[in-house]
């Protein structure tokens, strides 16, 4: 192939033909994969007309399938006009050569994809540095494969007076510009993440945070709108959302906290887009309470649930309680598939994003999270403390009220994380006539932490 060709990476309207290897050691079926690489490639606009799989216990190093395979692969790809062939693989420069040369067809493989739909999906500043910052580090190792141009030397050739010399090759030339767009763009992003550091502190502080994750496509932007005033985009495809949003969730009775819902998380997603993606991330990392949004109705839930867990570990959101949302549950038509989710995660609350099913249930498991394990107590306070004052007055169950000279006593009940968002109004508080931090220590040391909300299916808690 040229590289006019390769050039244009994209697949939107392309007639395109999936291909996927059950390789040895591997336990996703080939339905699932077919399945989300057919969802993949229709987000990128691109049109399904073929399948082809192939058992191996490794890949072919020069080609990745056999070369009986090869040969089908283009038969086909010829029969059914195929203009893109599209690997659930991660493929070599030199592979992925190969197969163009043979098959003259466009080969792209899944990180290739992926990119491609995030170039296509991001639209705030941030994301499109993200995404180029990722592309580019794609491409960088890949430059002699994907270009025919790049073993040209210039500046070698004997031209005229002053043109002789050593010369430079083209993909020398090439490397140099893909290292200096790097360098800025690093500068660019790390100062938006500077930026977004200092941001999730400050929210932190000033409010209780929970953070909306989960596979792509498992309607975490739908469920946001829901919950929230709404704003964020839903889609019924893959990676609707390439940005964080946030939002207030108002729980009822003065309460509320700030929802974030962020990228969806897939299997393999490339590390290029991890790792530029982690200042987007950077909500989810430092949310004090994760919703693991899950699809009911998908065949591979758990399988998902395996990479969401698996992707939650990998960018450091893994000691936060966490509770496990089970969502689209209106998409079970029979009962029984609801028993089985119901023995499988006992613990998980089931809703529906569309017919609000679940969704008071859901928004209680939060307050009692937000809140903490209760105890009654008696608070003394200045009477000056007006938000201090406030914040009980709207945010607690009173029970008694009292004056004694210039401070309030305050018999309520509250919850340990409460008391924490107290403190941080007023901190010569008291609690039962003793300093705030022992009282702390001395009243909810033995009893369960607001870690313990964390209903993920019993035998994953076992690990």
């Amino acid at each position: 192939m040229g590289h006019e060709q390769r050039e244009d990476l994209n697949v939107v309207a392309e007639r395109a033909i999936l291909v996927a290897l059950t390789l040895r050691g591997e336990r996703i079926s080939l339905d699932d994969r077919f399945t989300e690489l057919s969802a993949l490639t229709e987000s990128a606009g691109g049109i399904v007309v073929g399948h082809v799989t192939q058992k191996r216990r490794l890949p072919h190093g020069k080609t990745f399938i056999g070369k009986g395979k090869v040969i089908e692969l283009k038969e086909l790809a010829d029969s059914v006009d195929a203009t893109i062939i599209i690997f659930d693989h991660d493929m070599s420069p030199s592979q992925i050569q190969n197969l163009e040369e043979a098959t003259e067809k466009k080969i792209i493989d899944r990180s290739e994809l992926i990119l491609d739909i995030f170039s296509s999906r991001a639209s705030t500043a941030e994301a499109k540095l993200q995404v180029e910052i990722a592309q580019l580090q794609y491409t960088y190792p890949r430059l002699r494969a994907m270009w025919d141009h790049l073993g040209q030397v210039t500046g070698g050739a004997p031209v005229g007076i002053g043109t002789r010399g050593p010369g430079e090759q083209q993909i020398e030339i090439d490397r140099r510009l893909v290292q200096r767009r790097l360098k800025q763009l690093r500068l660019e992003v790390e100062e938006i993440q500077q930026r977004s550091v200092r941001e999730v502190e400050k929210r932190n502080n000033d409010h209780f945070t929970v953070g909306l994750v989960g596979y792509t496509n498992a309607g975490k932007s739908t469920l946001f709108n829901v919950l929230t005033s709404g704003g964020a985009w839903a889609h019924d495809q893959l990676f609707a959302t390439l940005s964080t949003r946030i939002d207030r969730w108002e729980l009822g009775g003065g309460m509320g906290v700030m929802l974030s819902d962020t990228v969806g998380f897939i299997r393999r997603l490339p590390h290029h887009l991890v790792a530029s993606f982690r200042s987007t991330l950077e909500e989810t990392v430092h949310c004090q309470l994760l919703l693991i949004l899950l699809d009911a109705s998908d065949p591979s839930a758990m399988s998902q649930l395996d990479t969401v867990e698996k992707t939650l570990k990998d960018i450091g959101a893994e000691h936060q309680p966490r509770l496990l949302v089970l969502n689209k549950i209106d998409q079970l038509e029979d009962p029984f598939n609801r028993l089985v989710w119901v023995s499988r995660c006992p613990d998980a609350i089931q809703i529906s994003s569309v017919t609000n099913e679940g969704i008071e249930m859901l928004s209680e498991e939060v307050r009692q999270a937000v809140i903490g394990p209760v105890r009654e107590v008696t608070i003394s306070l200045p009477i000056q403390s007006s938000k201090a004052i406030d914040f009980l007055e709207k945010r607690t169950e009173i029970v008694e009220r009292a004056w004694e000279g210039n401070r309030a006593l305050y018999t309520v009940r509250i919850g340990r994380n409460q008391i924490e968002q107290i403190l941080s109004r007023d901190r010569t508080i008291c609690i039962n006539e003793m300093p705030a931090v022992e009282a702390i220590e001395s009243l909810w040391s033995n009893l369960p932490q607001d870690g313990d909300c964390c209903h993920l299916p019993p035998h994953r808690l076992q690990e």
